[in-house]
């Protein structure tokens, strides 16, 4: 997975930005168990194309995993608009698990301060 980090940040040295590289870079980092490098590529692919619906889920998901619930919830609300508009139903899915972890980790359950 090494590699292919440094192939893509070589692409991108080269001048070849694009939501696509961004987001094949963000996914080898998170393989490669760097995912919180993976989130600024992430926010960068959604700067360049906001209806990014690939980008959303896994920034929604990073996020989460990295233990920012309150901005996983944010970016899953933000991409499921996007999936749903784009009728992207697979991404939609997956997102709404996702923000529905992010709650469960945002709010104490029932009976608890």
């Amino acid at each position: 997975m090494v590699d292919m980090i440094s192939r893509f940040e070589a692409m991108l040295e080269a001048g070849q930005d694009s939501p696509m590289l961004r987001l094949s870079l963000a996914n080898a980092m998170v393989a490669a168990g760097r995912p919180a490098d993976a989130i600024p590529h992430l926010e960068v692919a959604l700067e360049q194309d906001p209806a990014y619906s690939a980008a959303w889920k896994l920034l929604g998901r990073t996020l989460l995993d990295t233990g920012e619930p309150v901005r996983a919830l944010d970016a899953c609300e933000r991409g499921l608009a996007v999936a749903r508009e784009k009728g992207d139903i697979q991404a939609a899915k997956e997102m709404e698990v996702f923000a529905r972890r992010a709650r469960k980790r945002i709010e104490p359950p029932a009976g608890e301060p």
